[in-house]
């Protein structure tokens, strides 16, 4: 694979300066190709319609919802959300038992958040799902908390560094979003110039 179409990090996200047709098999999370930016290509089509369904439950909840945040430890929450009282969830969604098997390090999630939800349909047991968790079920219209989840407040140090991280990710999204629909040749011209590191966004703290 030629060096150009290696995934770069900016402040927090990946992103790909070739279009999908010549990425092979690179993966991004912002793709300013395609005509949705913000869908990253790494999910299958049932988890995003069971990340659908929570987005408009929590959104109806007044959630600021923020979907493949990259945390301090590395590992990429699949959904984030800050209430209106200022708590953090995070939402890990799970579309299969075997989904929910492979994944030993969901215990890290909870060092991130303020309550951890797991987010699944219809087809997969709910009792699979650990109790000190929640549980959501979404079938991509709609979804129902089926368990609420535990309390377990952050520290204040770490809580200021998840919030910052949500903020700088969400208003970097909105502006390459802003961007990709605009396609204007100052829009692409600005755009080259962070991929390419000449005038690198803000580095992630």
């Amino acid at each position: 694979m030629p060096p150009m179409s290696k995934p770069q990090k900016r402040a927090g996200l990946l992103f790909c300066n070739k279009p999908p047709a010549q990425q092979g098999k690179a993966v991004t999370i912002l793709n300013v190709h395609s005509d949705n930016p913000l869908n990253d290509g790494r999910q299958s089509e049932r988890a995003l319609m069971v990340r659908r369904g929570v987005q408009r439950l929590l959104s109806e909840a007044r959630h600021a919802l923020l979907p493949e945040l990259t945390l301090p430890t590395g590992r990429r929450a699949d959904l984030i959300t800050m209430t209106p009282k200022g708590e953090i969830w995070i939402i890990e969604i799970k579309t299969s038992v075997e989904d929910f098997r492979t994944d030993r390090k969901w215990p890290e999630y909870r060092l991130h958040c303020d309550r951890l939800f797991f987010a699944t349909h219809a087809g997969v047991p709910a009792d699979l799902f650990p109790e000190e968790c929640g549980l959501i079920l979404s079938d991509g219209y709609e979804a129902h908390i089926l368990r609420d989840a535990p309390e377990h407040r952050l520290p204040p140090a770490t809580r200021k560094k998840i919030v910052t991280m949500f903020a700088r990710v969400a208003a970097q999204r909105l502006m390459m979003a802003e961007w990709a629909a605009g396609r204007s040749d100052h829009d692409r011209a600005a755009l080259s110039s962070i991929l390419s590191g000449d005038r690198d966004s803000p580095a992630q703290e």
